[in-house]
């Protein structure tokens, strides 16, 4: 099957031989890819003793209604910024819609929203983002860094986080037992 041009609206999921431990098993949800970059948050490497309820404490949002779910490490660019993936059923002035699938929004009115019980039905949080300059993304597709598969609401918003890395490759039909750290050419 050939990979789409631009992988706006997928996920990536890093390969056993990616090199950086930065990215070791992520899935990262792909929210902008066009030919001046890409960018993307990771959605399964937990932050340690960081909830999303402590995280609006310091941003001076009362917690409201909000679960005490654990913030995302999105990646390792910008580590300081706020960024909440969601679903499309909410939208703020800064909010983008991935596609039709899902929304990425950065500004505090989607955490105040939250908080009051009448923001997305589905989010999670995430400090920092993942981005690749123009053509990067590109040459470590072809270099057998990433594998891309179709956006998937259920992995993203309700697998817990040491399964959505195997179920992600296990939803193309791939054993992650199989797979292996090193690449080559026939």
């Amino acid at each position: 099957m050939d990979q789409p041009r631009y992988l706006v609206g997928q996920l990536l999921l890093s390969m056993p031989g990616i090199g950086d431990p930065r990215f070791a098993r992520a899935v990262i949800a792909i929210c902008v890819h066009d030919d001046d970059g890409a960018l993307g948050l990771i959605v399964n490497h937990p932050l340690p003793m960081l909830k999303v309820g402590e995280l609006m404490q310091q941003l001076d949002v009362e917690p409201g209604v909000t679960p005490d779910v654990a913030v995302r490490a999105g990646g390792p660019v910008e580590p300081g910024r706020g960024f909440v993936l969601h679903s499309t059923d909410w939208a703020g002035q800064s909010t983008i819609d991935v596609t039709g699938k899902y929304a990425m929004t950065s500004t505090l009115d989607v955490l105040k929203a939250i908080a009051a019980g009448t923001g997305p039905t589905r989010w999670l949080s995430a400090l920092g983002y993942t981005g690749w300059a123009a053509g990067q993304l590109d040459e470590e597709m072809t270099r057998h860094g990433w594998h891309s598969i179709p956006h998937d609401d259920a992995l993203v918003f309700d697998t817990p986080f040491e399964q959505q890395w195997p179920r992600a490759f296990a939803s193309a039909g791939i054993d992650v037992g199989h797979l292996s750290a090193q690449a080559g050419r026939a």
